[in-house]
């Protein structure tokens, strides 16, 4: 029992300077994947193309209030002249006009958020097989993102940006 215990112990050992003398040989790189994402064109373009989008909705939408808060100064002006019933129903016409408002707003916001994703999910596969691809290359096990604010808080190690840049061919 004693010479079972002996060897599980030799064996521990073994086992673990294999794994010390592994992760040793590993070699580590960097990149801070923002700034590349940002310097494609893809990005730019896509970028570019959310823009003109928002700027459309917001447009739609502040015709949308001018035109409630038109109709609201009209019938406050008037609102001497009709009866109660009708100020009434003037009145749950304008919360009403302010819903749809609010659900177009909303429904602009999530209509944004799923085009960035369609544009940009082609810049971020681009950029990741990139990575991969150059990292194999020059024989890296791991490649840490050094964007500021992920967590890496030393990267002194090598950075793959200029060689990734190269191999999507941005300058």
């Amino acid at each position: 029992m004693k010479q079972f215990r002996t060897f599980l112990i030799a064996v521990s050992f073994i086992v673990g300077g294999i794994a010390f003398a592994n992760a040793q040989n590993s070699k580590v790189a960097h990149i801070a994947t923002q700034e590349l994402i940002e310097s494609m064109p893809g990005y730019q373009s896509a970028m570019s193309q959310l823009e003109k989008l928002q700027n459309t909705y917001r447009s739609d939408i502040d015709d949308l209030l001018k035109e409630a808060q038109n109709k609201n100064k009209k019938y406050q002006a008037e609102a001497t002249q009709k009866t109660e019933e009708e100020n009434a129903e003037r009145a749950r016409e304008l919360q009403a006009t302010q819903q749809k408002i609010m659900q177009y707003r909303q429904t602009a916001q999530e209509d944004l958020q799923k085009k960035e994703t369609d544009l940009l999910r082609p810049v971020y596969e681009k950029a990741r097989t990139a990575i991969q691809k150059v990292a194999r290359d020059k024989g890296y096990d791991y490649v840490l993102d050094s964007t500021t604010g992920t967590g890496v808080i030393l990267a002194d190690g090598y950075n793959l940006l200029p060689d990734v840049k190269k191999e999507l061919g941005i300058q």
